[in-house]
């Protein structure tokens, strides 16, 4: 189904039904659309004549008051069905049947005033911010994934307030059932071709040809599904021949050779794919590479075309501050590693051997050959300190994951509208070790996912220090502008508040507004920088919509005391066997507290969290485990308990 014009108020569509008849003859031809509740809204009888062969009838239908299909945040993922019957004379009636969104995608790539050309994804005329992450392969084994398991991780992409997720070239094209869930959804899907790394023999014919084949069956296959909004040629095979020296090594080695190697790949990514993806996409961008401006020059520019930076964490190992440095205008590639939750440890690392070096544990690090574990020291250690034990470790490892890609995101959102798109590396992860994944293998979300539901939010405080000067952006996602407080109060650690400010603003729709910046020496006025924080709050009414706190000194050298945590849990009264409420209050500032039950299941809506003095947080959980076991249970972990010793 091609979607002509679409707008609130009327769809034009056309709807093609192919028909392979063995024979000359006519047969009866009904088509029908359903609306998302099954009632029909429109029915098309046609009585063609069949040619012997391949036969295609383009029906033209229009659609009163439509109900779109929106990302999620921005409206309601409204499908309809299409169906079409057959009924030939002399033979059995056919059904085939097609559930489908109507939304319009565009990739806009205006240019601007210095030369640069954006990279925005246009759904329904509205440009979308894209929020989300990089998709890999589920499990080592594809026959393992099941539906729950994709469920499982898709729903956690959008409870993150996700709205975008980039299936990575390197792994293979998704089952139908993960395009079902991310429609149901409203999970956009960017959706790399399956060429990863490398330089794929584009200058032979008959390896094109087959490629060709492949592309236009999964083209076919997937073109009706709404979340689909790109095709893209591959990843980083463009900037490995640019930018990583592939190029210029083959060329010294054998020019002849490598401008053949060129030209092949010329033909293949920007042109015979764009050429499927052109017949067969019902209208879906085509980009040939990421990162890219389109086969343009540059491949990897923050001035044009799609981005992906790894001098935070790859070579040459930056510090995460220069995140803040780097402003693409769209950023579909970046990250920093990570263990997974200790009680997914647990069930692969025996304890005796869960320590930083040992063999087990190296075999689980995959970055470097099994030296990753010294880049993820180098991180920990410049902001947090050097970890105690292994526990230590894997929560220090997860906390500088977390406010590493939770800096860069907000950077990327409070730089909107030249920055349209923010996908960290990566989602989810197909074996249980160390890795970019903000959701490990056993789908327990790291500290990262529960700051990506945070930073993600569709309203949000984007509150980035650097060199002395603190940058205070007020974030909305939504077509809808609101009439807003936001708040910047400067406290001690023990919750002694040295000055406040309130401000009301009209924060427009779609819009990134940037409201003060505040230099260190007239936030603090002479106060003790590792014993003040400043908390930065946006409210709409009495509702707290975001909070973000801002440190002034790294945090190996905050003076926080132990932490002194006032908790409750109880059953949450809905009626819920599985529901719990539990509540958090304590006199002093809590950094970076990590929640868990010691060696019981619990999956909690907030966690990896900061507790700002005196005020009452509360988290709802789901667990099979009864209440007393929970109490029980309850363990908790923060930034002062690395220093305890």
């Amino acid at each position: 189904m091609q979607t002509r014009t679409l707008d609130a108020t009327r769809a034009d569509l056309e709807i093609t039904v192919e028909i392979e008849s063995a024979a000359v003859g006519s047969a009866a031809v009904q088509i029908e659309v359903l609306d998302p509740e099954g009632t029909r809204v429109a029915r098309i009888d046609r009585k063609p004549m069949f040619k012997a062969g391949d036969n295609r009838i383009a029906v033209p239908v229009a659609l009163q008051k439509p109900r779109r299909w929106w990302p999620a945040g921005q409206g309601e993922q409204a499908r309809y069905t299409v169906r079409a019957t057959l009924a030939p004379e002399t033979a059995k009636a056919t059904h085939i049947e097609q559930r489908t969104g109507l939304r319009t995608v565009e990739l806009r790539r205006e240019v601007d005033r210095n030369g640069g050309q954006g990279f925005a994804f246009v759904i329904n005329g509205v440009p979308i911010f894209a929020k989300g992450a990089n998709v890999i392969p589920f499990d080592m084994f594809p026959a393992r994934v099941d539906a729950a398991r994709i469920r499982r991780e898709l729903t956690a992409a959008r409870d993150a307030n996700m709205n975008m997720l980039r299936n990575w070239g390197g792994g293979y094209y998704e089952d139908d059932v993960f395009f079902d869930i991310a429609d149901e959804l409203g999970l956009l899907v960017w959706q790399d071709f399956m060429f990863g790394g490398g330089m794929q023999p584009g200058y032979d014919p008959a390896f094109r040809a087959n490629v060709v084949h492949e592309a236009r069956d999964n083209v076919r296959r997937l073109r009706h599904h709404p979340s689909v909004v790109l095709w893209c040629g591959n990843n980083e095979e463009e900037t490995a021949w640019k930018d990583w020296g592939h190029g210029r090594d083959l060329t010294a080695a054998d020019p002849a050779f490598a401008a053949k190697v060129w030209q092949g790949y010329v033909d293949l990514f920007g042109n015979d794919l764009r050429q499927v993806v052109a017949d067969e996409g019902l209208g879906v961008p085509y980009w040939s590479s990421s990162p890219s401006n389109d086969l343009d020059e540059k491949a990897n520019d923050s001035t044009r075309g799609d981005k992906h930076y790894w001098q935070v964490w790859g070579n040459p190992a930056l510090p995460v501050t220069a995140y803040l440095h780097e402003t693409p205008r769209f950023m579909s590639e970046y990250g920093l590693q990570a263990w997974p939750v200790l009680r997914t440890l647990d069930g692969i690392i025996p304890a005796a051997e869960q320590q930083v070096d040992s063999a087990t544990v190296r075999a689980h690090q995959k970055f470097m050959a099994g030296e990753g574990n010294q880049r993820l020291l180098k991180y920990i250690e410049e902001e947090y300190g050097t970890p105690r034990d292994f526990p230590t470790f894997v929560y220090l490892s997860q906390v500088m994951q977390a406010d590493g890609i939770q800096l860069a995101a907000l950077h990327h959102r409070a730089s909107r509208p030249y920055t349209m798109g923010s996908l960290y590396w990566q989602l989810n992860d197909v074996w249980p070790g160390a890795s970019w994944s903000s959701i490990d293998y056993a789908g327990r979300w790291k500290a990262l996912h529960f700051h990506a539901k945070r930073f993600f939010a569709d309203h949000a405080v984007a509150a980035l220090r650097d060199d002395g000067v603190t940058r205070v952006s007020l974030l909305n996602d939504r077509q809808q502008g609101l009439q807003a407080t936001w708040r910047l109060r400067v406290l001690d650690l023990d919750g002694t508040q040295r000055s406040e400010q309130r401000h009301t603003v009209a924060l427009p729709p779609l819009s990134a507004l940037e409201v003060g910046r505040f230099a260190d020496a007239d936030l603090l006025k002479g106060a003790d920088p590792a014993r003040t924080v400043a908390v930065l709050e946006l409210f709409d009414g009495a509702t707290l919509l975001s909070q973000q706190v801002v440190y002034f000194v790294p945090a190996k050298a905050l003076a926080l005391s132990p932490a002194t945590i006032d908790a409750e849990l109880r059953a949450d009264g809905n009626g819920n066997g599985n529901g719990y409420v539990l509540t958090l209050r304590s006199p002093k500032l809590v950094r970076a507290l990590w929640i868990d039950f010691d060696g019981v299941d619990a999956a909690l809506d907030d966690n990896a969290l900061d507790l700002v003095p005196g005020e009452t947080v509360t988290i709802r959980l789901r667990s099979e485990a009864d209440l007393d076991t929970l109490r029980d249970a309850l363990r908790f972990t923060s930034l002062a308990d690395t220093k305890a010793r």
